[in-house]
C-alpha cells in the first residue's frame, strides 16, 4: 500500500509535532514536545520516497538532489502548513528533514519570552544576535521582533534566508525578502546589496562565517540594524565565536568594531514544560555601558559576573532563567537541573544561597 504523504502530514499537524523525519527504509518519526516519537508505520521504500519528493520538490530542486547530498527547501500546502525541508543522505540513503513554519507568526507574549526583547525592536543601528542550538526556536523569535516592527513602526526591513522560512505581510513596514540560491547568491552578498536597496532593517538568516560577519558589522556601522542568529550556546561563547572569526593580530581592530555596534545577544533553550509542551529559557546580554568596557578588555569572566549579579530584565543569565522557569512550576527540578550548564549555582539558587534570580522581574 502507498504511504499517503499528505494524510501522515494532516496527523503530525494534530499531534503537535515541530519536526518530521522520513528516511528510506525506515518508518516516518515525528519530534512532539522535544523528543523524538516512532511511529508503527511500514518503512519507506524507493517508490514511497520518489512520492514524497515529486510532491513537495519542484523540477529545479530534484535537479539539484541529483547532484548534491544536502539541499535546503521549502515547501507549502497553501491554507494548511508550510515547511523548510532539508534532503541529506544517511549511510547512502535518502533522508529528508521537515520543520513546520506556522503561518500566524506568534507574538513574543505568546511565545512566553521576556517581555524586554521588544525593546530591542527601537534599536535603529547596531547588531543584535539571537543565538542557540538547532531547534531552539531562534528563527520564531526573530520573525516575531521583525513582525513587531513590522505592526509599530514605518521601516524597510530586507530579510536574507536559506531558505526563506516566515512570509510576512506588510503592515506598516514595508518587507522584501530573498532566498539564498534564488534571490542572492549567499549571506554576504545579500547584506552587500541590500545596503543599496534602501533599508532600515536587514535580517540575516545566520552569520555562519567571518565574510558574513564583517558584512553585517559594516551595515551596522552605516546606520542600519541587522539582526541574525549564530549556532552558540550562551552569550559568553557568541562573544568567543564571534572573536574565533578572525586572526589574533586583527584582534584589537576587530574587538573595537564589535563593541561599537554589537547591542545585544539573546540565547535561548526550549525546556519541557512538567504539563507538557515547551518553554523558552532565555540568556540576555544587552550591551551596556559597562559591558562594553568588559568586552573591550576581554573580560569576558567579568561580563558573566555582572550578568550574574544584575537586576534588571536587560542582563539575565540562563542559570537564572532557567531557575525562573522552576520557580513558577512551569518545569520540573529534574528538567531545570539536566538543562543547566552551570549545575552548580542553579543548585546554589534552588537551596536559596545565591538570590540573584529572585530579584529577577517577572517576565512569565
Amino acid at each position: 500500500m502507498e504511504f499517503n504523504f499528505h494524510e501522515f502530514l494532516i496527523k503530525a499537524q494534530k499531534a503537535n509535532a515541530s519536526d518530521l523525519h522520513f528516511r528510506e527504509g525506515k518508518a516516518p518519526s515525528l519530534r512532539v514536545d522535544g523528543k523524538i516519537v516512532k511511529t508503527n508505520l511500514k518503512p519507506l521504500i524507493e517508490a514511497d520516497f520518489e512520492n514524497i519528493l515529486s510532491k513537495i520538490a519542484r523540477k529545479d530542486i530534484l535537479e539539484k538532489i541529483r547532484v548534491s547530498n544536502n539541499v535546503d527547501f521549502t515547501y507549502e500546502i497553501p491554507e494548511f502548513s508550510r515547511y523548510r525541508v532539508n534532503y541529506c543522505k544517511d549511510l547512502g540513503l535518502p533522508k529528508l528533514t521537515l520543520r513546520v513554519i506556522p503561518y500566524e507568526i506568534p507574538t513574543l507574549d505568546e511565545l512566553n519570552l521576556p517581555r524586554y526583547l521588544s525593546e530591542f525592536t527601537k534599536i535603529n543601528n547596531g547588531i543584535i544576535l539571537v543565538t542557540g542550538p538547532t531547534g531552539s526556536g531562534k528563527s520564531t523569535t526573530l520573525a516575531s521582533m521583525v513582525d513587531l516592527i513590522n505592526k509599530e513602526q514605518q521601516k524597510h526591513i530586507i530579510t536574507i534566508e536559506d531558505p526563506v522560512e516566515f512570509l510576512y505581510t506588510d503592515k506598516k513596514s514595508l518587507i522584501t525578502q530573498r532566498g539564498l540560491g534564488t534571490d542572492t547568491e549567499d549571506f554576504e552578498s545579500g547584506i552587500k546589496y541590500a545596503l543599496r536597496q534602501d533599508p532600515d532593517v536587514i535580517l540575516v538568516g545566520e552569520i555562519r562565517d567571518r565574510e558574513t560577519l564583517e558584512a553585517a558589522i559594516e551595515a551596522s556601522e552605516t546606520g542600519h540594524l541587522v539582526i541574525s542568529t549564530m549556532h552558540t550556546n550562551s552569550c559568553i561563547q557568541t562573544l568567543n565565536r564571534i572573536l574565533g572569526f578572525f586572526d589574533d593580530n586583527a584582534s584589537p581592530l576587530v574587538v573595537q568594531r564589535v563593541v561599537n555596534t554589537l547591542r545585544a545577544i539573546v540565547s535561548q533553550k526550549l525546556l519541557p514544560k512538567a504539563q507538557g509542551g515547551l518553554a523558552a529559557a532565555v540568556e540576555i546580554m544587552s550591551v551596556t555601558p559597562a559591558i562594553s568596557d568588559y568586552l573591550s578588555k576581554n573580560q569576558f569572566d567579568d561580563i558573566y559576573s555582572l550578568m550574574q549579579r544584575s537586576k534588571t530584565p536587560a542582563l539575565i543569565t540562563m542559570t537564572s532563567s532557567i531557575y525562573a522557569l522552576l520557580k513558577h512550576g512551569i518545569i520540573t527540578q529534574d528538567t531545570a537541573l539536566n538543562y543547566s550548564d552551570n549545575k552548580n549555582e542553579l543548585e546554589q539558587m534552588i537551596r536559596g544561597i545565591y538570590h540573584g534570580a529572585k530579584n529577577m522581574k517577572d517576565d512569565f
